[in-house]
């Protein structure tokens, strides 16, 4: 135990005791040095006021003069003294101790702030002489501030991710362009080619046009995606209707990598929600397994409906696909924006890293939830939707 600590343990116990001692001391000693300053004045008043004489006779009849002490008189007179005297000594006691407990607040005041700004502004590290009633407060300051530096350290990967791919796109941008120019420049300055080469080169422009605005859509998507603005209008769709038309809208897509679909969609099922919005989900979910598929593997895309442990209808979506399976540590942040599972990209493969992100943001939107799972080669998301006000 640490030396003033002691002593403030005791003075604390002790103070009731050596504070009354001192006082008689004091006043003993104020008495006797006044007594003999003044000639004996005080110890006249002193005579005149407390002590009491008669006149007694002996058992031989002679008179005599005694003198004993008045005590009612000192009881009266101590007591008017105790009323004036001890309420004034305990109010300066106290008036000391206010002083002395605002001036080590104060100080301790003082030094907090200096900890705090040594640790929060200066970044360094937690200070080890903390005062113990302050431990608390700087255990959720650590903590606020390990958030907020984990919080800043995401913002940071996300706009580097960010910059990134605008980059990335942006240099995308050029091949399919310069494609398209060569191409276009080619059949007009080339009067004489055959029918054949100009069916081949207006395709290949076609294609390198088609791939040249799906990069520009990104960019956009990129330039106006905010995850605060979303506004359904919803109202009652045949989600059963709607899925099968999406699917069929896929098809030409799934022959060029040599794909096919296996669908298990239950009939008639109707759901409260934003028709739009859905379909975008939809849309990023395939897309998403169609550029992650192996070559000559089957999408599974199925859609049903239970009733949960509260007895409401719920909707479920499931997109599965064959392809490489996604490690742990990658499946938790597939939904973040601006990312992507695979870092390579090409400039016929690959999107923003913003698909998957909208999706959920949307679900979400709808009350809903949406995770993905992978294993075994084979990846997995799920949607699942409340029915509502149907």
């Amino acid at each position: 135990m640490k030396k003033d600590s002691i002593i403030k343990r005791v003075w604390r116990v002790g103070k009731y005791i050596l504070i009354p001692v001192a006082l008689i001391f004091l006043l003993t000693n104020i008495y006797w040095i006044g007594d003999s300053l003044s000639g004996g004045l005080i110890a006249d008043w002193f005579e005149r006021s407390f002590v009491y004489e008669y006149t007694e006779s002996d058992p031989l009849g002679a008179e005599r003069i005694v003198q004993t002490f008045d005590w009612w008189a000192i009881k009266y007179y101590l007591l008017k003294v105790l009323l004036v005297i001890v309420p004034g000594i305990y109010i300066i006691i106290i008036a000391v101790s206010e002083f002395k407990r605002r001036k080590g607040r104060k100080e301790s005041a003082r030094q907090i702030t200096d900890y705090i700004t040594r640790f929060v502004l200066n970044d360094e590290p937690m200070p080890t002489d903390i005062p113990e009633e302050y431990g608390e407060v700087f255990a959720k300051l650590s903590e606020v501030k390990y958030a907020e530096n984990k919080r800043e350290q995401e913002l940071m990967n996300e706009t580097q991710r960010k910059d990134d791919l605008v980059t990335y796109l942006a240099h995308d941008l050029k091949t399919p362009l310069t494609s398209v120019i060569g191409y276009l420049t080619l059949l007009k300055d080339e009067k004489s080619i055959s029918e054949e080469m100009r069916e081949r080169y207006t395709n290949i422009a076609v294609k390198k046009s088609e791939r040249l605005e799906v990069l520009i859509n990104e960019l956009f998507e990129i330039t106006r995606y905010n995850i605060h603005n979303v506004e359904l209008e919803k109202g009652n769709v045949n989600f059963s209707i709607m899925l099968e038309q999406i699917v069929y809208e896929f098809e030409p897509s799934l022959a060029e990598k040599h794909l096919s679909f296996e669908t298990e969609i239950e009939d008639g099922i109707e759901v409260y929600i934003d028709a739009d919005r859905i379909e975008r989900v939809v849309d990023n979910l395939i897309r998403n397994a169609i550029h992650y598929s192996y070559p000559d593997t089957e999408i599974k895309v199925s859609l049903s409906q239970y009733n949960d442990s509260e007895e409401k209808s719920i909707v479920r979506l499931m997109v599965e696909n064959h392809g490489k399976t996604i490690p742990k540590e990658k499946l938790l942040r597939v939904f973040e924006q601006f990312y992507r599972v695979d870092s390579s990209r090409s400039t016929t493969t690959g999107g923003s890293g913003l698909g998957l992100a909208i999706a959920k943001q949307l679900v979400e939107a709808h009350d809903g939830t949406i995770a993905v799972d992978s294993e075994n080669e084979m990846i997995k998301f799920v949607v699942e939707l409340p029915k509502e006000a149907l």
